[in-house]
């Protein structure tokens, strides 16, 4: 693992302006840098008005890149949304519907396409396409050649940590490396205290910044592209663990954001105004300290003379309720679930820009898929988008699809139907409403009869 000292920040933090001025002559293969953190929502980014957050390098990012505004989760729990990802289907054929579900090793993956075509392919974090199988291997190896990747380290998910150690045992990587720092059992009492305590447990972890765990996989990540071959192309995707809960912090990260006033839920009736303040200034502090991490990459990747030939995306797996409506982490149809932040920048991507095309992160595969020139026979739904970054076109898709269990959605760029889903009891429904006008779903979801016309349209992609 690589340590990230001062100097290191610092280059990390001047990388993206240098980045800027760099000319957008692309060579034959780009390379492929995706920042892939755990259950960040679409709003939770800079720029937001009366949100006090700071993301420099995310920022720098969007700054010579586009801002893909409108884009949804095939579905928003983590194994089936990555395993859409992965495999370039929705969520009804992505034959992993839920959390105890591996991701079948018949089913092939765009990292495998692209290992096939003379990619280096990499990959750290939480990749969670075994989440039936809570089994990783000390080194973190396990599955990752037949997922399609040339090396890797895929690590435990926050609670996973937890699960997997039962009786003494570890098998993961993060644990082993816990376990040799005398930190293991410190960890999983302090996650076990969290759970029973949910998201108002607020307090600092007891780990010191170098042994949490998005700080950890950064280390990974830099060791990884350090030892990339310089002869081939390279696709490194870096799987975050935050800002997913528990709202774990470190001593430093809790000094950053405790002065901060933080907009409140929507329809929330759950704990007092301070209690909901605590928990959004973590997951604010979470947010931040993985856009620092990001800096650190963005100077490795400058460092290998490979940043004006790489394709940088950042997005995430799923959205976070924070308590609008009375919900916590995603599952569920609402906008802070299945919308998700998707920014892209590199080699003939116009700069600066927002686009309002509406985009499946099934998607984002094909996208990368199209850049390598690797050419996708599979005859799958994803779609790649790069005209829409190119500036050749402003319109993608007319609907995008997403479920989960027995709920399903079909949204276009301005309305969205949902069947299936009942937020009281559960039971199938029907109901509809502008999701322009009506972002954080406060108008309930039961306006379907009052525009016949576009359930009627909409029928069609059941």
């Amino acid at each position: 693992m690589v340590k990230l000292d001062r100097r290191t920040f610092l280059q990390g933090a001047a990388s993206m302006a240098a980045f800027a001025k760099l000319p957008s002559k692309q060579r034959k293969r780009p390379n492929f840098l995706i920042l892939y953190p755990d259950q960040w929502r679409y709003d939770w980014m800079e720029g937001t008005v009366g949100l006090p957050i700071q993301l420099p390098n995310i920022a720098r990012i969007a700054k010579k890149g586009m801002n893909l505004a409108t884009t949804i989760v095939a579905s928003p729990l983590c194994a089936p949304s990555r395993a859409c990802l992965a495999s370039g289907k929705e969520y009804d054929d992505c034959r992993t519907p839920g959390t105890p579900y591996d991701y079948p090793l018949d089913q092939v993956t765009y990292y495998k396409l692209l290992r096939d075509s003379g990619y280096h392919v990499l990959g750290c974090g939480k990749i969670d396409l075994h989440k039936g199988t809570l089994d990783w291997g000390p080194d973190g190896k396990r599955c990752l050649p037949e997922w399609g990747f040339s090396d890797g380290i895929d690590n435990e998910g926050k609670m996973d940590a937890v699960w997997s150690s039962h009786d003494h045992n570890i098998f993961g990587p993060y644990m082993t490396f816990l376990k040799k720092q005398g930190l293991a059992k410190t960890h999983v009492d302090d996650l076990v205290k969290r759970y029973k305590q949910g998201y108002a447990a607020t307090y600092p972890t007891p780990l010191p910044d170098p042994a949490y765990c998005d700080n950890w996989i950064t280390g990974n990540a830099l060791g990884l592209l350090g030892s990339a071959p310089s002869d081939k192309p390279w696709h490194l995707v870096v799987n975050f663990t935050g800002p997913h809960n528990p709202e774990d912090i470190t001593e430093r990260m809790e000094k950053t954001c405790r002065s901060r006033q933080m907009p409140h839920p929507n329809g929330s009736t759950q704990y007092d105004a301070a209690t909901h303040t605590l928990i959004r200034q973590n997951y604010t502090a979470m947010c931040e300290n993985i856009d620092a991490q990001i800096g650190f990459l963005l100077a490795e990747v400058e460092k290998r003379g490979d940043l004006d030939n790489t394709v940088i995306i950042f997005s995430s797996d799923h959205g976070e309720m924070l308590g609008d409506h009375d919900r916590w982490a995603k599952s569920v149809p609402y906008e802070a679930s299945v919308h998700v932040p998707l920014i892209v920048a590199g080699p003939g991507v116009h700069p600066g820009r927002v686009s309002h095309a509406l985009i499946n992160h099934i998607d984002i595969g094909a996208t990368i898929l199209d850049f390598a020139g690797v050419k996708d026979t599979l005859s799958l739904p994803r779609k790649s988008f790069r005209n829409v970054l190119e500036g050749k076109t402003e319109k993608h898709r007319d609907v995008v699809r997403s479920g989960l269990g027995s709920w399903r959605i079909v949204r276009d760029e301005r309305y969205k139907l949902i069947v299936g889903f009942d937020p009281k009891i559960g039971i199938h429904t029907q109901g509809g409403h502008d999701a322009n006008s009506n972002p954080t779903d406060a108008q309930g979801l039961h306006e379907a009869r009052k525009r016949p016309d576009r359930v009627s349209t909409f029928d069609q992609y059941f």
